[in-house]
């Protein structure tokens, strides 16, 4: 079984398995056996467990992998309306727009308050020894209103 289908199936298995401790709850409290009170937060974990595995899947999305995209990694994130990502020295001119797209992509609708985000790729270029300045080799705004 996979990572995924097992992610899927999580909600029902604590569903049944809370369902089933339900069960034994009322029939423990009908017999008046010593462990009914241990059995309740047995049987409400397990509930939880369900509902919270369920809310899990619904806000769960795969990421957006494009064709000829590289990886940078994220160097600056304001929160709000600027996202700059960090390029190699040898990063390819034909990957800044795939690049670009898949960064904007992978951005959630709704969050951010519905601004304009702007995404932008930077590289260092050496000016001295040890001194360096960022240059911007690709930029995009993208929209992420909730419709």
């Amino acid at each position: 079984m996979s990572f995924f289908e097992l992610l899927e199936n999580t909600p029902k298995i604590f569903g049944f398995f809370g369902i089933f401790l339900l069960i034994g709850t009322v029939i423990a409290f009908i017999f008046n056996f010593g462990f009914k009170f241990r059995i309740i937060g047995a049987t409400i974990f397990s509930l939880l467990l369900s509902l919270s595995s369920w809310a899990f899947i619904q806000s769960y999305t795969e990421r957006v992998v494009i064709e000829g995209a590289k990886y940078v990694p994220i160097v600056y994130d304001n929160g709000f309306d600027l996202i700059i990502a960090k390029a190699n020295d040898d990063f390819p001119e034909e990957s800044i727009e795939p690049t670009l797209e898949q960064l904007s992509k992978n951005l959630r609708k709704g969050s951010r308050s519905g601004a304009n985000v702007k995404i932008k790729i930077r590289k260092l270029e050496k000016i001295s020894e040890d001194v360096s300045k960022p240059v911007v080799i690709g930029e995009v705004q993208k929209n992420v209103k909730m419709n």
